[in-house]
């Protein structure tokens, strides 16, 4: 015990002097970076760059820098290195600051801070372009194996409210570190770009960097202020619908499969909804899913059609838009089939009812004697024969009655035709 008092003692002064070295002295004095300074170095992105000050003084702790973006859009963070890229929109300027500090568990020292600016773009105001929007859409490249996927890129605006007529917009692109200009626009009616088409780009549907597009203009009157704008692939991306759907029924078992999207993903990276329609009652039904097939209990009686579409799940990106769903496919029996027969019946049945009417009417009131009268019979020659000789015999109404009367029996005819 004795013999290790002596080295606890040691090892205690040790630990004192290590700790004073490593925390920092509470009257030390920070003073702020020099040559601070604000690069633009490509669309949309600066580099912010600065030096420690050489006047700083030197001692056994490690100093940070504390950057602040003021403009366009206020951010801070911290860094040990003397530079930094920023991805940020710059039409309508750009200013940061950055300070050394030192910090630990208990204290914050902080030096006072250095500022620089950009200022925004010249350009007449109302005259750069609104409303700007842009899509992204994945195709299938046969031609190519390094780059089996290609990514299209659609742009559209609209003219700014005080853009002279003669005004031309142009429009650019940056990804990554490419930088490509607009060659296939759309114009209105007076001639202007008011759109762009990349069938073709260096963007990666699976990459996560953030897509700059920026539209500036020329005019023989107007100085055109130019017009910058950021996107997130996950948030402009249009997924492909999914490929070769199918839709089967066996007895009341409505099955339905599918192919994933045409897209760089793979196929466990996607989220699928698949509706189905009763055509019969309207009822609509629509269920979410992983996987590439659907099995559902339905009504035997009824004809159905079935879409499926497809997003990129949250697992491999940040949830973004849904794809168009796909072109229909109809199953079951036709319900209007049934509906026709049944018509045909009901009009028959009336078309029969309204004629038993219109008889019952002409039977009551003689209507068909009155609009189809009998056509008289033509008389016998003999008969009247022997009708005009009575007359010339009889001397009185009755007697002639009589005759006729008398004439007109059964086997009279034959015995007058005997005598003469």
């Amino acid at each position: 015990m004795i013999i290790m008092a002596p080295v606890l003692l040691i090892l205690l002064g040790a630990t004192e002097i290590l700790q004073a070295d490593l925390l920092p002295d509470e009257k030390i004095s920070l003073l702020p970076p020099v040559n601070f300074t604000i690069k633009v170095t490509g669309l949309a992105q600066v580099l912010l760059h600065w030096e420690p000050n050489p006047d700083q003084e030197q001692r056994n702790v490690n100093l940070e820098y504390q950057v602040k973006i003021n403009a366009p859009k206020e951010d801070d963070y911290e860094t040990r290195i003397t530079e930094s890229k920023c991805v940020t929109i710059l039409h309508k300027g750009f200013s940061a600051s950055v300070r050394t500090i030192l910090q630990n568990d208990h204290s914050l020292l902080a030096s006072s801070w250095a500022s620089a600016e950009l200022h925004d773009p010249p350009g007449s105001p109302g005259t750069s372009v609104v409303n700007l929007t842009c899509t992204t859409n994945t195709i299938a490249d046969n031609y190519s194996h390094l780059r089996p996927y290609q990514v299209s890129l659609h742009c559209t605006w609209l003219v700014g409210t005080d853009a002279p007529e003669d005004t031309q917009y142009f429009l650019y692109y940056r990804y990554g570190s490419w930088t490509e200009e607009c060659q296939e626009y759309s114009k209105d009616s007076l001639g202007r770009n008011i759109a762009c088409w990349f069938p073709r780009t260096f963007i990666r549907s699976r990459g996560r960097d953030w897509l700059a597009v920026l539209v500036n203009g020329s005019s023989k009157h107007s100085a055109i202020k130019p017009f910058d704008q950021l996107f997130a692939l996950h948030a402009i991306d249009r997924i492909n619908p999914p490929l070769n759907v199918t839709a089967e029924i066996e007895g009341t078992r409505l099955s339905i499969q599918w192919e994933k999207p045409v897209s760089a993903f793979p196929i466990h990276c996607f989220d699928y909804e698949v509706k189905i329609h009763n055509a019969r009652n309207g009822y609509l039904q629509i269920e979410k899913m992983m996987t590439n097939a659907f099995i559902s209990i339905i009504d035997d009686l009824s004809k159905y059609d079935v879409q499926v579409r497809a997003a990129v799940s949250s697992m491999c990106r940040e949830a973004g838009l849904w794809s168009e769903w796909s072109q229909p496919i109809y199953v079951g029996k036709d319900e209007h089939k049934p509906l026709r027969e049944w018509f045909l019946i009901v009009l028959m049945a009336t078309i029969c009812f309204i004629l038993l009417i219109l008889l019952l009417i002409c039977r009551i009131c003689h209507l068909w004697i009155k609009l189809f009268p009998p056509i008289p019979a033509p008389k016998s020659s003999i008969k009247d024969l022997f009708v005009t000789a009575n007359y010339e015999k009889a001397g009185s109404v009755e007697t002639e009655i009589e005759v006729i009367s008398y004439i007109e029996k059964p086997g009279v005819e034959t015995l007058e035709d005997s005598v003469f």
